[in-house]
């Protein structure tokens, strides 16, 4: 297992993607903290499975305990949040080594209908929150002294490609991406790599509409050169790569994970 004795804390970990994301992680042999902000119920379920892959253990009471992951409340477009999330984390495990950026959500709404309301939590969520999740975690990075912290942001393929009534959401992978490629250079003297994922359509439970729309979902399909969703595998699959020591000369780069999508998208 690659991530053996390696900490990973996962934004928005209770579901979709993210979760996806926290039990290859855990399968790989790290510990993991599972992050969630309304569905306490969905992070448990990870925090199961986590807890069932089994691994090294502690004697508590006699009994080995499989102390794989830990859940966490939190904001992550409340920077008193963010800050909380990560030190709560390093309280519990130690340390953390591994940072996946996943947390995000949109908003659909035509440029001038946007609200101000609206347009905070976009970019609170999708950038801000980032921005200071990455920064707690390299103090304590530098902290510890650690040359080989990992930094794995979940993207977007509209980080460049265009999306029609999703601007702010546009505009915040947009902004993380320059971000990620500011970082790689600011934070390579210190070992830490910094990269970015960006999905295209994955199948998640927050894709049920469109899943059992065939006039929606035939026409995206058809901009899909694998004429398939992706899954959350293959996200996560690409997320363990970029944590591990095999990609330890990796850093500044987004890896593009929709099938082909980007190249051959047509708006319909």
């Amino acid at each position: 297992m690659k991530l053996n004795g390696k900490v990973a804390l996962v934004t928005g970990s209770s579901g979709g993607i993210g979760q996806g994301i926290a039990i290859r992680l855990a399968e790989e042999g790290a510990k993991v903290v599972v992050n969630y902000r309304s569905n306490p119920q969905g992070a448990e379920q990870t925090l199961d499975a986590i807890q069932k892959i089994g691994g090294d253990c502690k004697m508590l009471d006699g009994f080995c305990d499989y102390d794989r992951g830990y859940a966490i409340g939190a904001d992550l477009g409340m920077v008193d949040d963010v800050k909380k999330l990560i030190a709560e984390s390093i309280e519990y495990f130690g340390a953390i080594d591994i940072l996946v950026n996943n947390a995000g959500i949109e908003k659909h709404a035509d440029f001038w209908d946007v609200t101000e309301q609206d347009f905070d939590a976009v970019m609170n969520i999708n950038f801000k929150g980032v921005f200071f999740a990455t920064q707690f975690f390299v103090k304590h990075q530098i902290e510890q002294g650690k040359q080989n912290g990992r930094i794995i942001n979940i993207s977007s393929v509209h980080e460049d490609l265009p999306f029609p009534h999703f601007t702010s959401y546009c505009a915040s992978k947009g902004a993380l991406k320059m971000m990620m490629r500011n970082l790689s250079v600011e934070l390579g003297a210190l070992g830490i790599t910094i990269n970015n994922v960006a999905p295209g359509a994955i199948e998640t439970p927050i894709n049920k509409q469109l899943l059992n729309n065939p006039a929606q979902l035939e026409p995206l399909l058809k901009n899909i050169p694998l004429g398939r969703l992706g899954q959350p595998d293959d996200v996560s699959a690409v997320v363990a790569f970029l944590a591990s020591d095999d990609a330890r000369y990796i850093t500044g780069s987004t890896v593009v994970v929709d099938g082909g999508l980007l190249w051959n998208y047509q708006e319909q």
